[in-house]
């Protein structure tokens, strides 16, 4: 057992979808997998594996920020031997072309954060990527669903709430999509570990018109990312 999924050889997965809310795994558990059980609820971090179209599939809530969402899949990779690793989460859209509710694939994840030069010193690991096989599957089935999705780099911030409101500016002039919290990390360990790793994000909030979509939406209402998540799990 790891200290903080603290579940049993066996129980979960290969292949584990990572949203960050654990109600959101809850309801991914409840509406989307069939004889899906509770292997961890330390902490309240929520973990399920279940059958989804027959295959072995977890989901496993890991919070907010690059520091949790370290802490879980350090332990997926180094404890569970979780070979596929599939962010679901949400994302501030940083260009006035994406709206609301538009599904967005991270190709990599620049970052403000410290953690890749503690690791590395000053030659710091500044956009690691996501795996090529699972972002082409992902594009080509949320394309082949009409839902037209964007796929490119983000950036993941250390800091939700910064003091300079406008410094995303810099970011989306860079090209930046979007910005989110933990994809950066996830990649990272992907490549330390030699694992596969995506990030599939739903926008819930825009820096440019500063709309913002209420909390039970982000929780349950962002279907088409949690089935293209599904689906590309399967693949």
């Amino acid at each position: 057992m790891s200290i903080h999924i603290a579940a049993k050889p066996g129980e979960i997965a290969g292949t584990v979808l990572l949203p960050g809310d654990p109600l959101r795994a809850k309801f991914i558990a409840e509406n989307y997998l069939e004889k899906a059980v509770c292997y961890t609820d330390v902490r309240n971090m929520l973990g399920f594996t279940g059958l989804y179209k027959g295959k072995k599939i977890s989901v496993q809530g890991t919070g907010m920020g690059i520091p949790s969402i370290s802490i879980y899949v350090n332990e997926l990779f180094r404890d569970y031997e979780v070979r596929r690793a599939i962010r679901i989460g949400t994302a501030g859209a940083l260009q006035e072309h994406i709206g609301l509710r538009d599904l967005i694939l991270a190709m990599s994840a620049s970052t403000d954060s410290g953690a890749n030069t503690i690791r590395l010193g000053v030659g710091r690991y500044l956009a690691p990527a996501a795996s090529f096989s699972l972002l082409k599957f992902a594009y080509d089935y949320a394309s082949g669903r009409g839902w037209k999705p964007l796929a490119g780099p983000v950036v993941s911030s250390d800091i939700f709430y910064t003091e300079e409101r406008e410094e995303w500016r810099l970011w989306a002039k860079w090209g930046c999509l979007a910005v989110e919290m933990e994809c950066t990390e996830l990649y990272t360990l992907a490549a330390k570990y030699d694992r596969e790793a995506l990030g599939i994000l739903t926008v819930s909030d825009s820096m440019v018109s500063r709309e913002v979509i209420s909390a039970e939406e982000r929780q349950t209402g962002f279907t088409r990312m949690m089935e293209t998540a599904l689906e590309t799990a399967v693949s």
